[in-house]
């Protein structure tokens, strides 16, 4: 089975390519819309502004290969991506998943960004990409800016207001945290998808 990992040139490659390799994965670092369309499996993970990658995303010539790949993966701003709309400066998202992206409010207890771990609450137990994950494990998020929960969310987390950890609609799935960084659970999540 092969892996295609998505460098848009804002994510955090390596730390997934070795959680990739620890679950025996045969991935590649790819920039090539044909290595996305070849691929069983497509993760397209990221750290830094929705426009940016947006932006990277029309400039490599990569929307129609993401838009039909399948199953594919969207970690943190990955995730964010594969919703309608954002926020964060007021752009379109592939579209994949309906909703929007907005801004997490901070408070004197509730600092921006939500960095650290925590909880997910399993909404859709059925979900394969949760198979073997308990209700309320902990993972591992750094983001400011979330989509709301809402009826593709398999996993929300509250940070002042619930918000999509976890979001499944027809082979496309997205984390807002960081599975390769969130141990055990993380782990079980990357083999899950490995094994759809």
């Amino acid at each position: 089975m092969s892996v295609a990992v998505v460098d848009l040139g804002c994510g955090n490659i390596a730390s997934m390519m070795f959680a990739l390799e620890r679950l025996g994965a045969r991935a590649a670092l790819t920039r090539a819309a044909s290595d996305i369309a070849a691929a069983d499996r497509v993760i397209l993970p990221g750290v830094g502004t929705a426009g940016f990658a947006m932006r990277q995303i029309d400039a490599l010539g990569l929307r129609d290969a993401l838009m039909s790949a399948r199953p594919l993966l969207g970690v943190c701003l990955g995730h964010q991506l594969l919703f309608e709309r954002s926020e964060e400066g007021g752009v379109d998202g592939l579209g994949l998943i309906e909703g929007d992206v907005t801004r997490l409010q901070g408070a004197p207890d509730r600092p921006i960004p939500h960095m650290g771990w925590n909880t997910l609450d399993i909404d859709q137990p059925d979900c394969p990409l949760l198979k073997g994950v308990e209700d309320g494990a902990f993972v591992y998020f750094v983001h400011t800016f979330a989509s709301h929960a809402g009826p593709s969310t398999a996993a929300s987390t509250r940070y002042g207001e619930a918000f999509s950890s976890v979001a499944a609609s027809d082979g496309v799935y997205g984390c807002q945290f960081h599975p390769e960084r969130s141990a055990a659970p993380g782990a079980q999540i990357l083999k899950n998808f490995l094994e759809l």
